[in-house]
């Protein structure tokens, strides 16, 4: 492979060689889970030693390090010893951008990511893949396996308040009195709401496991006099009635019959004159960097399939959804960027047609 590589670098077929390659992916994984740029800050620098702490064998861990050199994510400092690049910084367990996280097989993403494997059934079946391989659906598992579920929140929080401050303060919150803040576990983005909007109280509801992790960090925010946490299915008839529904990245996870029920639920917890607001990803932008955004985009519509069955959805799409669930779009913001994300949100707003 590397030989044909050398062959035709920069060509076309150099390009489908470096699409192909399931190497990378599944290595930095594993280096991930192993914690390698940590126990190489730490000291071990060699196979030898980077094998006794991660209790691997010396020669296939000293292969695994030797191809995430030739990729650009470890270097060879000296013969047989190792340092991160700036790339391989990324993986530090500490690192405010959290990727050994979202990549460890241990963890919540990288674990679900796996479901890949079985991505021409998806395509096949239009269906997830991830329940045929851990034997829950994705939310489920989540709820039920507490480890999961504080890893994901721990994950979803990362760098929550720079992320939440472009949406939070695009939005007009002067008229907001009630929040209820659907699937909204764990709470972060209705804190920043209630931190940004002083009158504003909220309610959060989300499975039981999710909402009762969510109810201790808002108490321990300070918070638990302004925001209320209930358990609860948005499938099933909305126990509270607010001037403004929020959902936040959640209709994404949904087909599109599962999310215009969820939004008709919505819709029927509105007090008179009550908006429902999406905060979701923006659709790839158009110009020089459209391929960038594409990729992004593609790659989370891809997961949303495989992990959950859902989808990513175009501002046209956001219009027929709409429409399907008996609400108008009334305004649309994007994209909103984030100088700690790589990628652009929106916020959609719904009012009963």
């Amino acid at each position: 492979m590397t030989s044909s590589s050398r062959q035709h670098d920069g060509t076309p077929m150099d390009t489908l060689i470096s699409m192909c390659d399931l190497v990378t992916p599944m290595a930095l994984r594993v280096a991930a889970t192993l914690r390698l740029t940590d126990h190489m800050l730490s000291g071990a620098t060699d196979a030898p030693a980077l094998a006794t702490v991660t209790d691997t064998d010396p020669g296939a861990l000293h292969r695994l390090i030797r191809h995430l050199a030739a990729v650009g994510v470890y270097r060879e400092s000296a013969p047989g010893r190792f340092e991160p690049t700036e790339v391989g910084l990324l993986l530090a367990d500490d690192h405010p951008v959290r990727q050994r996280h979202w990549l460890s097989l241990d963890q919540p993403v990288g674990r679900a990511d796996l479901a890949f494997t079985r991505l021409l059934d998806a395509v096949g079946t239009g269906l997830p893949t991830y329940e045929a391989l851990y034997g829950r659906p994705f939310w489920e598992d989540l709820s039920a396996d507490p480890a999961l579920g504080e890893a994901f929140d721990r994950l979803m929080a990362t760098e929550e308040e720079a992320v939440h401050a472009v949406p939070i303060a695009a939005y007009d919150w002067s008229g907001v009195r009630h929040v209820f803040d659907v699937g909204g576990a764990p709470g972060g983005f209705l804190q920043s709401v209630a931190r940004a909007a002083p009158q504003v109280r909220g309610t959060v509801l989300d499975l039981p496991g999710p909402a009762r992790r969510t109810r201790e960090r808002i108490a321990a925010a300070g918070l638990a006099d302004r925001i209320d946490v209930l358990a609860g299915d948005f499938f099933d008839e909305l126990p509270v009635r607010a001037d403004l529904v929020l959902l936040s990245m959640i209709l994404l996870n949904w087909q599109d019959d599962e999310a215009a029920r969820i939004l008709k639920r919505c819709r029927d917890a509105l007090e008179p004159g009550g908006r429902i607001l999406l905060r979701e990803r923006a659709e790839p932008a158009q110009g020089p960097d459209v391929s960038t955004s594409d990729r992004y985009f593609s790659v989370l519509d891809l997961r949303m399939l495989v992990f959950l069955g859902g989808r990513v959805r175009t501002t046209q799409e956001w219009y027929a959804l709409a429409e399907s669930a008996g609400l108008t779009v009334t305004s649309v913001i994007s994209p909103l960027s984030s100088p700690v994300v790589p990628f652009d949100f929106c916020l959609i707003e719904m009012s009963p047609a």
